[in-house]
């Protein structure tokens, strides 16, 4: 996956508690393992005033202009302000999938569900947990001001804001390590290629008939 150091991204406002994954990617949509196509169904329930279907070409379908991500001032955003837990409900795979294939990067949020907030890290999306007093403050300043941008700081575990204000955040220290050398699950068991040829090798001639 990509490796993930520092993001300096434009930020959008989403002002709801309670977010759940089938508002996050409806279930009729869940039709694919591919982590790629997702992003155009994102919110798809809100984004859009008609019902979608799989298979329908997003640009055929006719946007609901008051959602936030139908904002051209969001367009682009890489970094989604989101309320108390977010990504609750059924643990689907597809819900960071889809944020992610949409361009967001990181999540910022007082609370996450468990289930979500763990997926998140498997595909290299940052979710942060701040205190819901920064999150009103960040949220204020993004509404009034277009271009709102933050620097997410991995490394240093810090979040800097248009005016230099600093915020610092938690974030599990193998967690850390993974998204900074990009490795999911699948590159962290390739470190350990050599021992597993070995220790196949070896079960080869000790234990031939398994192989016949």
């Amino acid at each position: 996956m990509e490796k993930f150091h520092t993001v300096e991204g434009l930020v959008v406002p989403l002002d709801r508690a309670n977010v759940d994954t089938d508002a996050i990617i409806p279930k009729q949509f869940l039709k694919s393992i591919k982590r790629s196509g997702f992003g155009q169904h994102l919110f798809d329930g809100w984004r859009y005033l008609d019902h979608g279907e799989p298979g329908m070409d997003a640009s055929q379908r006719s946007l609901n202009p008051d959602f936030i991500l139908n904002q051209p001032r969001y367009q682009g955003a890489q970094i989604l302000l989101a309320r108390a837990n977010f990504g609750c409900g059924s643990s689907r795979e597809h819900a960071p999938w889809s944020l992610q294939d949409y361009g967001f990067r990181v999540i910022i949020a007082p609370s996450f569900a468990d289930i979500f907030f763990n997926n998140c890290f498997k595909i290299g999306l940052l979710p942060i947990v701040l205190d819901t007093e920064i999150l009103n403050q960040l949220f204020s300043e993004v509404q009034v001001t277009d271009g709102y941008c933050l620097t997410v700081d991995l490394a240093a575990q810090m979040i800097t804001t248009p005016d230099n204000m600093t915020f610092t955040f938690d974030v599990d220290s193998f967690r850390k390590h993974c998204l900074l050398n990009g490795l999911d699950e699948i590159g962290l068991t390739l470190q350990s290629a050599d021992k597993i040829r070995q220790f196949e090798q070896k079960r080869r001639i000790e234990q031939p008939w398994l192989f016949m």
